[in-house]
């Protein structure tokens, strides 16, 4: 358990189009889109992966102006401190109701807990962290609050934001038109080659399957998931497919259920928990599918 099942990227950063890097590592995918003027890199991954991605962009010749957190999860915002110290001229840019997110209570301990888990999972898989867990959650204190279609001119090249339902509070796409490029983050579900997309409709189904819908629309050659990618050409239009179909089949498989739902999130558990996502807690995986369980049943 835990080891990549297929092969993602060769190495770090990698080139995808003109002005569009990944960057991080196979169970960690950051992007860099560059225009002629400024930069803006997408996500912010953990504390284990941020030396890392410093050292990518200090290889390219980068020092982002814009840190974007596509959501407030762990594995999307925990590195952002790091990244702040490293380019303290850098503008954090969040979602609607992130800031409010990380403000709950319970959401320090999880961001906390998480990335030391996950650090020893690097750590396991041959990839040492740069520097220790965190201690305390990161701050997106003075950060931008972006809103759905806002662009962002980064000098001959124009990223859009899309702030997508679903998944999290405080979800963002960003599309690239010039590249046909979408960096979705976990806005499709949590890709594991060997199984399928894991799909994670946390904040409402409905909402969810509007996104996919919306994101197919845009006809992406390039398709800029958060782990195990990127996708590209027939691949990337293959996966907004077979996102769509798992969270709909699961959705279908829970409501015809008839079993309590500790029994179902047993069998949820087993059937997933498994390589690539098993860089999570068992409890986090537990809580996610307690949550698909809960949004199949509402």
């Amino acid at each position: 358990m835990g080891s990549p099942s297929a092969k993602t990227a060769a190495t770090y950063p990698a080139r995808l189009a003109d002005g569009l890097w990944v960057l991080g590592n196979p169970y960690f995918n950051l992007y860099l889109v560059r225009g002629e003027a400024e930069a803006a890199l997408v996500d912010a991954g953990i504390s284990a992966v941020a030396d890392d991605v410093i050292g990518q962009l200090e290889a390219l010749g980068v020092s982002p102006d814009h840190l974007v957190v596509t959501h407030p999860h762990p594995d999307h915002i925990n590195g952002l401190d790091a990244l702040r110290e490293r380019f303290p001229a850098a503008r954090v840019v969040i979602g609607p109701g992130a800031a409010e997110f990380l403000a709950h209570p319970k959401t320090a301990a999880s961001l906390v807990a998480e990335d030391r888990f996950m650090s020893e999972f690097l750590a396991s898989q041959g990839f040492r962290p740069g520097r220790p867990p965190i201690g305390r959650p990161p701050s997106v204190k003075g950060a931008a609050v972006v809103t759905d279609n806002e662009t962002l001119d980064l000098g001959g090249l124009t990223i859009r934001f899309l702030h997508v339902g679903g998944h999290a509070i405080g979800n963002l796409v960003v599309h690239v038109p010039a590249s046909a490029a979408l960096i979705v983050s976990d806005s499709l579900g949590f890709r594991i080659p060997s199984v399928g997309f894991f799909p994670i409709f946390f904040t409402g189904y409905a909402d969810y399957m509007a996104a996919i819908d919306r994101l197919e629309s845009l006809q992406a050659q390039i398709l800029c998931i958060a782990h195990q990618g990127p996708l590209l050409g027939e691949e990337a239009r293959k996966a907004i497919r077979d996102a769509r179909e798992a969270a709909r089949a699961l959705r279908e498989e829970i409501r015809g259920d008839p079993r309590d739902e500790d029994a179902v999130i047993r069998d949820l558990y087993r059937r997933f928990y498994r390589d690539e996502l098993a860089l999570y807690t068992p409890d986090n995986i537990v809580g996610c599918c307690r949550l698909v369980i809960r949004r199949s049943r509402a």
